[in-house]
């Protein structure tokens, strides 16, 4: 949708060919680029037309027939659209996209009596008794000189976005809040994805007028009743009545089919790893167990034979198997 804003632009078609430059040809030791003809002046026998020399065209010189428009389903949209609307309900999603709403009693924000306001004096008083001014504060604080060339296209300074104040009819409240820096408004029945979502960006605070608020049924439907401004349009159901996943998954119900609690651990669920837990290792592995005895034999043997000096050898060996017979021995009858 941002795409779609866009005005075509190009570099002029006669850029890089306006001079008369032909080849010298081969035999001169000089690349067969085309040069500048002439001469007098620095100008003259240099080369010219290529994307490679000085004062030459671009490469691939841009073009206003190219696609600048994107086409967008309408269901697409209309999906977005519901999506973000949703998104602005949550606070968590709000605050995460720098609104300040600490002072609000509830979001989704519902106020009446806003459509009839006529003066901007009137329009600060209503937001600041809602608890919402804290986020006009946080735009007018933002506001900074822009980073690039747009200082030079009448786009000089940046800001933070504000609350949206979306409204079902015009009875003075578009003159008293269009001038508040950073308020934008809309019309309940022309919401715009990019005013809901700016910068793709879920969770814009949107304060409401009553009238809108009621409206939104008719302008989207619900799950059993079709909308009635959208021809046999239906709200999207969701595919999960709880969309908490991290609490569905460490759920006690869940953890008692996915981890059963037939283990020997502290906690129920929890796994224990049994290249550290000889418990866990033993029922798993029960020939473990003789293995690491006749480890821990072989260690014995080899500090025996160590502490009574037997040397390499054969005799060693016999003397090694001795030692080990009566490690065995001893360790039998404890």
């Amino acid at each position: 949708m941002n795409k779609n804003k866009r005005q075509a632009y190009a570099v002029s078609a006669k850029a890089g060919h306006q001079t008369s430059a032909e080849s010298w040809g081969t035999g001169r030791a000089v690349a067969r680029i085309p040069r500048v003809a002439g001469g007098g002046t620095h100008r003259a026998g240099q080369a010219a037309f290529g994307n490679m020399c000085r004062k030459g065209r671009m490469f691939a010189p841009t073009k206003t027939w190219r696609k600048w428009h994107r086409k967008i389903n309408v269901n697409q949209r209309r999906y977005a659209t519901a999506s973000a609307l949703a998104a602005s309900a949550i606070p968590a999603l709000v605050m995460a996209r720098g609104h300040r709403i600490n002072g609000l009693n509830e979001v989704p924000l519902v106020a009446t009596n806003l459509e009839s306001i006529k003066k901007t004096s009137q329009a600060v008083a209503a937001i600041k008794a809602l608890g919402a001014y804290a986020d006009i504060e946080k735009v007018q604080n933002s506001k900074k000189l822009r980073a690039g060339k747009g200082k030079l296209r009448n786009r000089r300074f940046v800001q933070r976005r504000g609350p949206l104040v979306v409204y079902k009819e015009d009875n003075g409240i578009v003159n008293a809040f269009r001038n508040i820096n950073g308020v934008e408004l809309c019309q309940v029945t022309r919401m715009n994805l990019l005013q809901l979502a700016p910068g793709g960006h879920m969770g814009r605070f949107i304060i409401w007028t009553a009238a809108a608020f009621k409206e939104l049924d008719n302008v989207f439907g619900t799950f059993t009743k079709a909308s009635v401004q959208k021809s046999g349009y239906n709200l999207p159901k969701p595919m999960m009545a709880n969309s908490d996943v991290a609490r569905l998954i460490n759920s006690d119900e869940v953890q008692a089919v996915v981890r059963p609690a037939q283990l020997p651990c502290k906690r129920v669920g929890q796994k224990k790893n049994p290249l550290k837990n000889n418990q866990v290792l033993f029922r798993l592995n029960p020939y473990a167990k003789m293995h690491k005895r006749q480890a821990s034999l072989a260690q014995e043997r080899n500090i025996a034979a160590k502490k009574n000096g037997v040397k390499k050898g054969k005799k060693a060996k016999k003397a090694v198997k001795a030692i080990g017979k009566s490690v065995y021995a001893s360790s039998m009858s404890e």
